[in-house]
């Protein structure tokens, strides 16, 4: 009784401070919007781009001339903590009411120490290492000056040629709700510390279901399946308590995202309670007039009527939404309303108490890129990777004799960093070729040939230069080849590092064919003509198709992009000191065709139960329904194996639980990692469910011979679904858990929800 009294009490404590802090909050800001004109106000409304991002060039002349005018609530994409300190020094100290500017940067997977990008984090299946990279990167954010990140990005994708897959969480809801969570946990943690900052959730919403998965094209859906497949990850953040989110650039119910009531003031203020800040998108709101929908000013008042608080880069809440204020068009009470919330944003990151805590100069070099961030960034990336093929047991490699490394990008450190990495520079990256180097020592010999460019043509190379992934060689396709051949000769095995450049995946890099280009298809075969064992390394941003590959190529680790310690990274994993223990977090296509192919489906009124064709039955003439991998695939250096997989109960009550286990056992000689997958399936009910959904996993480590089991508590919360009316409800009947090591490969019970 006792220690359940302090429970009450502790969290009546922690109650009572909340809401003391809040009405703090509330008195300052009250008291601060009183004595703000309505220019003043309208200034909060305003981010626009500083324009200088990496270049090092003077103060942003406009950025400044804006802020010592009030006419903006904070910027983006400066760089520096100098020049950031003097920008809102400008802002504090020239301004009537001094108030301090917000500063933001895209920190989507670490600012100077670059981590994995997020599709590999996710791929790690810990939620730990996550808010693990997120703390670590804003740490280094916030030495250099910056209190704002726009991340995470949570959009659902099941289409990997969208190429922004890269910045998510693949194509679970559940999983992708935990990773979001523990985003915003990694970068705010305690606002009140100089080392965390805001984060912003994104894309609000839907953005991941582009059609064709081309960036920046429409969605269409319904409600029914936004609320069961695609808007938990935000929903998550929100109870997370992220403090600000932005918009995405798509329309929902044919309404602009910016400007739609439903989701902003309905979904997101009013069912989720929602209260922090909405930024826009960059000039969504200018881009609402191209969707067919308005001039400037009429999209301004939709936008901040519908809930958004502040424009990005359009300007459209500075002159047009004043223009419309004086027409009478929008209120000053909707215009507080958005304002208010931009300086409770400020408020919570301590920004009033004291402006210049993101500028410590002190921290610029001290806190950024240090051997910790680096370890971290190097642990952290060899859970990322995917075994997909390891015929013969050729993976691990033994650090002896001649080991070749060959292909586009096996020597090139820019590259190792993938999409939107922030201050990442690839001077210190470290290559495949150095971190082999780096491991062997003098056990062994490691030389390099490049073999091939990344594409024998201009347009993918060029898209890959715009994100600063030049890389180019001007020798022909002969040439570079034979060079790889006469290195390869004397090889005692080949490493063939291909895939994707930086730039071929991420914002703007949606592509049609997802195959490794032809030019590095024929390095490939080129390399397996030489009789030598060959181990492929597949850098990518997305899952690819890998077809031949997979029947062809013996050994097959998916690197993805793995940051500052790539080369070392992997070469831990190649050599063994690692076990890999990634598992896909989106399903990987057999061909373009099958896209979009993903695990949670809906069953067809026609299923097609095998891998064979049969007419009349859903299936394809050329291809089998079936994934090249699965969704939670991974290979490890050992083997597991599932057992006793029991149910304690075959009913479970409507206020009960019953709890599902299952034994796994390393059955091989190496210590590893598991990651130990539970589904449910619900057999009957209001709306057709899917055939399986993932419901709770375990990452375990196992020493050779050494067994584990892992339980799975089911409750009836954990079997809701939104049915027809879009009531969120668990309807009693039969069920299904399985257990396995994928999503493929599972065992299976049934039990009844009474």
């Amino acid at each position: 009784m006792k220690n359940k009294t302090l429970t009450v009490l502790g969290a009546l404590a922690i109650s009572i401070g909340a809401s003391a802090a809040s009405t703090e909050m509330d008195s300052f800001i009250d008291s601060l919007m009183s004595r703000m004109t309505l220019d003043e106000k309208l200034g909060q409304l305003n981010l626009p781009a500083a324009g200088d991002f990496a270049t090092g060039e003077p103060l942003n002349a406009r950025i400044g001339d804006l802020a010592a005018n009030a006419r903006i609530g904070g910027t983006f994409n400066i760089a520096g903590t100098a020049k950031i300190r003097s920008l809102q020094q400008i802002a504090v100290e020239e301004t009537r009411l001094g108030i301090p500017l917000l500063i933001g940067l895209d920190v989507i997977h670490g600012c100077k120490t670059i981590f994995p990008i997020p599709l590999a984090l996710s791929a790690s299946w810990d939620t730990v290492a996550v808010e693990r990279m997120a703390h670590v990167s804003a740490v280094e954010a916030s030495a250099l000056g910056i209190g704002w990140t726009f991340s995470p990005m949570v959009d659902i994708s099941r289409d990997p040629r969208w190429g922004r897959v890269a910045e998510g969480a693949g194509e679970d809801p559940y999983l992708g709700s935990l990773i979001a969570r523990a985003y915003v946990r990694g970068y705010q943690g305690d606002l009140s510390k100089p080392d965390n900052i805001l984060a912003c959730v994104k894309h609000f919403a839907l953005y991941g279901a582009s059609e064709a998965g081309r960036d920046y094209n429409t969605v269409d859906m319904g409600r029914q399946r936004m609320y069961n497949e695609y808007l938990a990850p935000y929903q998550a953040a929100v109870d997370a308590d992220v403090a600000t989110l932005m918009t995405s650039f798509n329309l929902v119910d044919g309404i602009p995202a910016t400007a739609n009531k439903w989701l902003v003031s309905d979904l997101l203020r009013k069912q989720w309670g929602y209260e922090g800040m909405v930024v826009t998108d960059y000039e969504s709101i200018k881009e609402m007039r191209t969707h067919g929908v308005g001039d400037m000013q009429a999209n301004a008042v939709r936008a901040i009527k519908a809930g958004t608080d502040m424009d990005m880069c359009a300007g459209a809440f500075a002159d047009p939404l004043l223009k419309a204020y004086k027409e009478g068009k929008v209120g000053i009470d909707v215009i507080d309303r958005a304002c208010r919330r931009v300086l409770e944003a400020k408020y919570r990151s301590g920004l009033f108490e004291n402006p210049y805590k993101y500028n410590d100069l002190s921290r610029e070099k001290k806190d950024v890129l240090t051997p910790a961030h680096r370890a971290a960034a190097r642990e952290i990336a060899t859970k990322t990777f995917v075994l997909l093929r390891n015929e013969g047991k050729l993976l691990p490699l033994a650090p002896k004799g001649k080991i070749a490394i060959i292909g586009p990008l096996g020597n090139n450190r820019e590259n190792m960093m993938g999409t939107w990495s922030a201050y990442g520079d690839g001077n210190d990256c470290v290559s495949v070729y150095e971190g082999f180097k780096n491991y062997v020592g003098n056990r062994a010999e490691v030389v390099y040939a490049k073999g091939s460019n990344i594409d024998a043509g201009d347009r993918i190379e060029q898209g890959a230069e715009g994100y600063g992934g030049k890389m180019r060689d001007p020798r022909s396709e002969a040439e570079l080849l034979a060079e790889a051949l006469e290195v390869a000769r004397d090889a005692d095995v080949i490493v063939a590092a291909v895939g994707e450049s930086l730039g071929m995946s991420g914002e703007g890099s949606s592509r049609a064919d997802i195959t490794l280009p032809p030019t590095q298809r024929r390095l490939l075969e080129a390399l397996l003509a030489t009789g030598k064992p060959v181990v492929m390394l597949n850098f990518s941003g997305r899952p690819t198709v890998m077809d031949w590959e997979s029947e062809n190529i013996p050994a097959i680790l998916n690197v993805w992009f793995p940051g500052t310690e790539a080369g070392n990274a992997i070469a831990d994993v190649v050599f063994g000191k690692v076990s890999p223990s990634g598992k896909l977090i989106m399903t990987m296509p057999r061909s373009v065709g099958q896209i979009p192919v993903y695990y949670n489906h809906l069953n067809t009124g026609r299923p097609n139960g095998s891998d064979k064709y049969h007419i009349y039955r859903s299936c394809y003439l050329d291809v089998p329904n079936s994934p090249l991998y699965p969704f939670g695939y991974g290979l490890s250096y050992t083997t597991f194996d599932y057992s006793d997989f029991a149910l304690d109960s075959a009913t479970l009550e409507a206020d009960g639980k019953i709890t599902a286990s299952v034994k796994v056992t390393n059955t091989g000689t190496v210590a590893a990692d598991e990651i130990v997958q539970f589904y449910t399936r619900d057999m009957v009910a209001d709306i057709s469910r899917p055939v399986k959904e993932l419901k709770h996993f375990e990452r375990i480590s196992l020493a050779p011979g050494e067994s584990k089991t892992v339980k799975f508590e089911i409750t009836p919360d954990k079997l809701r679904y939104y049915n027809s009316e879009l009531e969120y409800v668990a309807e009693p009947g039969e069920f299904q858990v399985m257990a396995g090591p994928d999503s493929e490969h599972l065992s299976t019970l049934s039990f009844t929800l009474e």
